[in-house]
This record gives C-alpha cells, structure tokens and sequence, in this order.
C-alpha cells in the first residue's frame, strides 16, 4: 500500500500549493484517481494470498483519495468566489467616481474661489477640536476652532484666507488637529479629502484614484459622501 499512498500524497500536496484552481487542476484530480484505482486494483490482483490487503488500509486509502479530490473541488470554488468578489469590488469602486471621499491624510488642497475640505477622525467625544493650517515651509497660515465634535469623523472648510484675512495662493497646505475632551489629549486622525475620479482594477481587488491623494485602496477610505 506504499505506493498508493506516496501517489496519493504526491496529489495532495500539489493540490495544496495553489488555492486558484483551473481547469487543469480538476483534470489533475481526475489523473490521480485514476491512478490511484489502477493501483489499488493491480496489488489487489497481485496480492500475496498468505497475507492479504487489510480492509482498514483500504478503506483508509480510499478515504484519502476522497479528501485529494474534496480539495481541488474546494480550490475551485475557492477560485470562483475570489472571481465573484473581485467583480462586485470593482463595480462598487465604480459608482464611487465623481463621489468626494475621506482617507487618511493631513494634505489641504486649495484651488482659487473654492473652500478647501478635510476631515478629522476621533476616536471618542471631545470638547474641543482645533485644526492649524500650514504652509508650504511648514507656517501657520489659519487656526481653525471646530469647536465641540463627537466620536467618529468630522469634516471642516478652510475658506482660503490665513489669520489676518488675506487670501492665501492656490496649491498644496498642510494641517494638524489637536482634541481635548475632559481636560485630556482625544486621539485623532487626520483626513484628506477628494474626488474619486476613476478605477484601477488588479490581483488584491480594485483601488480608486482620488485627485489630489493619488491610488487608494477601498478599505483606505474612511468616508464617502
């Protein structure tokens, strides 16, 4: 029976390796049943009559072949699945475009006669929420008070001007947030904002372009409006 079981070893463990299985992978599953069968029935044929095969390592043989051919059926499926989702992904990520979304980021992007948006995500309620806007060499340009804000994620506008009422030039700010909630530091997170302008498709789902933050993941996203 060694040699039914290295064969049938020898089967699993090429299932095994490989959850994406083809159409080749099921006609391999077929291969190895039929040389398991073949097999089996040469030593039964060739069988010492003294000491005969024993049913127990029969039935364990056959029950092993079972298992190799449960696993490509699994590995099929497997694949299947992983199809089915990544095309719901990708249809999800579609209906995202021309959407304004939320991610991780502390980038404020202002373009003239237009409010720059962001966000902030706290992980509990606080009585205060502070945001200061820099410049590009790292300035204070604005302190925004936000005032009271709850747990979860908050967006603001910068109208553009910096602390003296002037209107600041178009391009790249960034911001900071500082939470206090019961005279105590509120954890938070800085949000950039931006709208999904299209869809790249690849092998670990689809991602978004959002303008002026680049490729995100969809798990990345922490707002959509």
């Amino acid at each position: 029976m060694a040699v039914i079981q290295n064969a049938v070893a020898t089967g699993a463990a090429g299932s095994l390796g490989s959850v994406g299985a083809t159409a080749a992978t099921t006609a391999r599953g077929g291969e190895i049943q039929d040389r398991f069968l073949k097999l089996l029935v040469t030593q039964m044929k060739n069988q010492d009559p003294l000491n005969p095969l024993d049913n127990a390592q029969v039935t364990s043989q056959l029950a092993q072949i079972n298992t190799v051919s449960g696993i490509e059926a699994l590995n099929t499926t497997l694949k299947e699945m992983a199809s089915s989702f990544m095309a719901g992904q990708s249809m999800q990520s579609a209906a995202l475009i021309g959407r304004s979304v939320l991610a991780d980021g502390n980038t404020l992007t202002l373009a003239a006669g237009t409010p720059a948006r962001g966000g902030v995500q706290l992980d509990r309620a606080a009585d205060s929420v502070k945001v200061t806007v820099n410049g590009p060499a790292g300035n204070v340009v604005r302190q925004l008070e936000l005032g009271p804000r709850g747990s979860g994620v908050a967006t603001f506008d910068w109208d553009g001007l910096n602390d003296a009422g002037a209107t600041m030039p178009p391009g790249k700010y960034t911001f900071q947030v500082t939470a206090l909630g019961a005279g105590q530091k509120v954890s938070s997170t800085p949000l950039t904002a931006g709208v999904v302008s299209g869809v790249v498709p690849g092998s670990n789902g689809a991602s978004v372009t959002v303008d002026g933050i680049g490729a995100l993941a969809m798990q990345q996203i922490r707002s959509i409006k």
